[in-house]
């Protein structure tokens, strides 16, 4: 791809608003619409207009593919995590009722951290599948 100087200068700009909207969109899930899969995503795609502008193993220098698959299984281990502690303090699998000193704040940190889990692990199967797709072609 040409480098084209106006896009590198523009995405520079863009990228961190774009993680920043991913983050509020991640922690407010609980609040109003958004949540771990709509982060995760948005997350991922600013990555991958990273990796489109200034190239594929820019983008996996930045996050190699054998921390996403970790990131993958860590969100995946949060979510059941989260549950089985439930479960640990009497209550059914994922009944956060149970996780706090209140029904309403367990309510709360039981959704918190299993949104989390879900942003995370989409996330990062959203870039596994990016770079395995856009890699395809290299050696």
């Amino acid at each position: 791809m040409k480098h084209n100087l106006i896009l590198r200068v523009v995405s520079k700009f863009l990228i961190p608003l774009i993680i920043l909207f991913a983050l509020y969109v991640q922690f407010h899930g609980d609040f109003g619409p958004g949540g771990g899969f709509q982060a995760g995503v948005i997350f991922s795609a600013a990555i991958i207009l990273y990796a489109l502008v200034f190239g594929l193993n820019a983008a996996e220098k930045i996050i190699p593919q054998r921390i996403l698959h970790i990131l993958a299984s860590l969100g995946l281990f949060i979510y059941a995590a989260v549950g089985v502690v439930a479960m640990l303090f009497g209550g059914n699998y994922l009944d956060y009722s149970v996780l706090g000193s209140t029904q309403v704040a367990g309510q709360h940190l039981g959704i918190l951290l299993v949104e989390l889990g879900v942003g995370i692990t989409v996330s990062a199967v959203m870039l596994i599948i990016y770079f395995t797709f856009a890699g395809r072609g290299r050696e």
